[in-house]
């Protein structure tokens, strides 16, 4: 490892100690990420953001910012690939890789499942703990899933990399003990609890916001578990992403503040309450902004025709500006509502089960549980703006 490279990882994994990222349960996961260092799985172009569209950053032309996206902070991911204007892989987040490692429970000798290679960091990291052989990884791509092998084997690491959908699984090398997804799902595959031996576990991202760790059960028929986490993830491969927030802008270009919202913008940045209204309002995102002594900020969006800004005001108001059809700040304050009414459940009383007929989310506070349904979408209100 160059000078430059150990700086960064060196920086990184300081950074991840600080901010307690390194899961205390699970040693093993820093031991590993210190062994297979996270840029010899990085390819030799990265993206970077500029505002307005994805920038092409090359290790050859500049290391130093190369290394940089590499090694962001620990809540970073470095996008590794951009399709269409929209990322379609990247190194998650450290944060987050160390987290859903942790949820996963694995142990030396388990047979390991892991849903989109991507670069093959995360399935090296699997191999490291559960040995040889023992891990099987399915890419949809077969140009990630080539680029991967290579990694793997320049690491010395033994993983199976197969080019095919992770919805199915690889029921080739099933059952398995672990089954980890690298990509958001809005239903967990049933195929991938069939492939699961009874008392395994399956952690995978769910509404690109947060992860579950679900357990199957002894006869086979469903897997339930619990939220472990808050982090942001990209979906299966073709799935419409929507358009991002200045394309919803651009296509409904809103007036001057035109409303008053009834609580602090502020309060949006709650994890638990951020959780709870991507149950209740499954298409509208949330994002909020603070800091250097300005005001919080919350934007609203439903990827299509509608959006509204949310600001705290130095008076203590919070005004409302927004365009297009949908007035996402009432849907916001009745999806709030709810969640107060039902105690304010946190992140980690929230929980999933799957059956080969259904999913659904649950809380469970003080030994009752309750389940979620989400909000029925309001019709468009006519000339609204």
């Amino acid at each position: 490892m160059s000078d430059l490279l150990e700086q960064h990882a060196a920086r990184q994994d300081a950074a991840m100690a600080q901010a307690g990222c390194w899961p205390a349960d699970s040693p093993w996961v820093r031991s590993a990420v210190a062994v297979l260092p996270r840029h010899c799985f990085a390819p030799e172009v990265v993206w970077s953001w500029d505002g307005a569209r994805w920038e092409a950053v090359a290790r050859g032309d500049a290391e130093e910012r190369w290394a940089s996206l590499v090694y962001g902070d620990p809540y970073d991911a470095a996008v590794t690939q951009v399709e269409d204007g929209l990322p379609s892989s990247s190194l998650s987040c450290p944060s987050v890789v160390a987290d859903m490692l942790d949820s996963l429970r694995l142990d030396a000798g388990h047979r390991v499942l892991e849903l989109g290679t991507g670069t093959g960091w995360n399935a090296a990291l699997l191999a490291h703990r559960a040995g040889p052989g023992r891990v099987t990884s399915v890419e949809v791509d077969p140009g990630l899933a080539a680029g991967a092998r290579r990694r793997l084997a320049d690491a010395g690491v033994d993983v199976a990399v197969h080019v095919g959908d992770g919805a199915a699984g690889w029921p080739q090398a099933g059952p398995f003990d672990r089954v980890i997804a690298t990509y958001a799902v809005e239903t967990v595959p049933w195929a991938w609890v069939v492939q699961t031996r009874p008392g395994g576990r399956i952690v995978a991202p769910w509404g690109r916001l947060g992860h579950v760790a679900l357990t199957v059960a002894d006869d086979g028929a469903s897997a339930e578990g619990w939220v472990q986490g808050l982090g942001m993830f990209m979906p299966a491969r073709g799935v419409d992403q929507g358009l991002e927030l200045h394309q919803v802008r651009e296509r409904s270009p809103g007036g001057p503040a035109a409303a008053a919202f009834g609580r602090a913008a502020a309060g949006l940045a709650d994890a638990s309450l951020l959780f709870a209204l991507r149950v209740l309002l499954p298409d509208v995102r949330v994002s909020t902004s603070s800091g250097g002594g300005a005001a919080a900020t919350a934007w609203l969006h439903d990827a299509h025709s509608s959006w509204a800004r949310l600001t705290d005001q130095p008076d203590g108001q919070t005004t409302v500006e927004r365009g297009g059809p949908r007035r996402l700040d009432e849907e916001m304050t009745t999806g709030w509502d709810r969640w107060e009414k039902a105690g304010r459940p946190s992140l980690y009383d929230f929980g999933m089960t799957r059956t080969a007929d259904e999913q659904w989310i649950w809380s469970e506070v003080d030994g009752v549980r309750r389940r979620w349904e989400p909000v029925p979408e309001p019709r468009p209100i006519r000339g609204a703006a």
